[in-house]
């Protein structure tokens, strides 16, 4: 069979299963979840050597690779929080009755067949399958070929679940290729049957996804996360914001990649938090090299996105040049004021345009189990359908259900 037999036959399984799956319970669809954490921790040791043989061949971003036994338990415990999420599917969003007399309810519904293209992370194979399923969407998974053996591994076991709960198995299907042709023809939608892309991985990956794509796409774009000490700050809570921030895991998408201080608050602050640091790679403006030793930066620290132990330094004269500079080089994705004046920090949540804004807090709680979601498919960084963690309700759409009374329109 050629590949385009093969991507044909998943999008036809996967519109069929769409179809089937509206009807199928929130209570069964929870109990299906639960089976796929059950068969994960079952299968850790084949999702392990699997994992092993990925890992040995990678070359970059190998700690989002990795999988061990505690990750393999995460994973399982992600999607049992999902399964335990309320069902929305169905949910009366809003009913009223206008002049004309007719029962009008907005009712949430799925969407439909999502199609997933991702890199490096094998646990998106589990936290992408259960969201849709909770949210009653089938998935056509197409992970990285730096991830595929243990994507593979994962998929084998979560459908097992899915067989042991009653469930077709074609509501989570994974493409069987690391063929970057099956990326395109995700993208052309596979005759229709795809109503939804979600690309998650780097910039070239979503690029490409937002220029080619032919289908609605719902874009997770670099995480360049800036964290920002105002002069206000409680220079402990600084120091310890700061350090997790940057180096609890350097590789996630809610790593802080540029360190904002106000010069009031530099000269006292800036060597407690370089410190602190340890073997962080600094990066600094003229001003931040004068307190602390550090490189100097080039234009192009204040927008790369690290995924390392690299910190690009710049001190500001106050709140307006830090939100400026926000706005200029941020992404979108999450970005934190440390602050112990409200007035600042609420001017700071209002006016900076992102997905997820935080006060007194690290951007690493930008993720979904942080949020109460279990798990996310990614971060959204537009505006438009979805934005922040995409969880089971965000991975939803509406119908009006109208009922009338034999009435006719004059």
């Amino acid at each position: 069979m050629t590949l385009t037999d093969q991507m044909t036959a998943i999008g036809a399984q996967a519109r069929t299963a769409a179809d089937a799956l509206r009807s199928v319970p929130g209570e069964q669809r929870s109990a299906g979840i639960s089976a796929m954490a059950r068969h994960l921790r079952a299968n850790a040791s084949a999702i392990l050597a699997a994992n092993a043989h990925d890992v040995a061949a990678a070359t970059r971003l190998v700690d989002r690779l990795r999988l061990d036994e505690q990750r393999i338990e995460a994973m399982a415990a992600s999607l049992d929080t999902i399964a335990a999420l309320p069902d929305v599917i169905g949910e009366e969003m809003a009913r009223w009755t206008p002049p004309n007399g007719l029962d009008i309810a907005r009712v949430r519904t799925p969407i439909g067949v999502i199609g997933m293209i991702y890199e490096s992370r094998p646990n998106v194979t589990a936290d992408a399958a259960a969201i849709c399923l909770r949210s009653a969407n089938v998935v056509i998974l197409r992970p990285g070929s730096e991830a595929f053996a243990s994507c593979v591994a994962i998929n084998d076991a979560l459908q097992a679940g899915l067989a042991g709960a009653g469930l077709p198995p074609h509501i989570v299907q994974l493409v069987p290729t690391p063929d970057r042709e099956a990326v395109g023809m995700m993208l052309e939608g596979l005759n229709g049957a795809i109503e939804l892309i979600i690309p998650r991985g780097g910039a070239p990956l979503v690029e490409r996804v937002t220029r080619e794509s032919k289908v609605p796409t719902l874009g997770h774009l670099e995480g360049l996360c800036h964290t920002y000490v105002h002069a206000s700050a409680d220079p402990d809570m600084a120091v310890a914001i700061t350090v997790n921030a940057k180096m609890r895991r350097t590789s996630v998408c809610g790593a802080t990649e540029t360190l904002l201080i106000d010069r009031d608050a530099a000269p006292a602050l800036l060597p407690r938090i370089a410190a602190a640091l340890g073997d962080c790679e600094l990066r600094g403006d003229e001003e931040a090299r004068a307190i602390v030793p550090m490189i100097p930066a080039t234009k192009a620290d204040w927008s790369t996105e690290y995924l390392g132990p690299i910190l690009a330094v710049r001190t500001v004269a106050g709140l307006d040049e830090a939100i400026a500079h926000i706005r200029r080089y941020g992404t979108g994705h999450t970005e934190a004021i440390i602050a112990a004046d409200p007035a600042a920090a609420d001017t700071f949540l209002d006016r900076v345009d992102a997905a997820i804004v935080i006060w007194n807090a690290s951007t690493q709680f930008a993720d979904g189990g942080e949020f109460g979601f279990g798990g996310e498919i990614g971060i959204a960084t537009g505006k438009l359908h979805a934005r922040g963690p995409v969880g089971p309700e965000q991975l939803t759409s509406f119908k009006y259900k109208v009922r009338g009374a034999g009435r006719i329109r004059p």
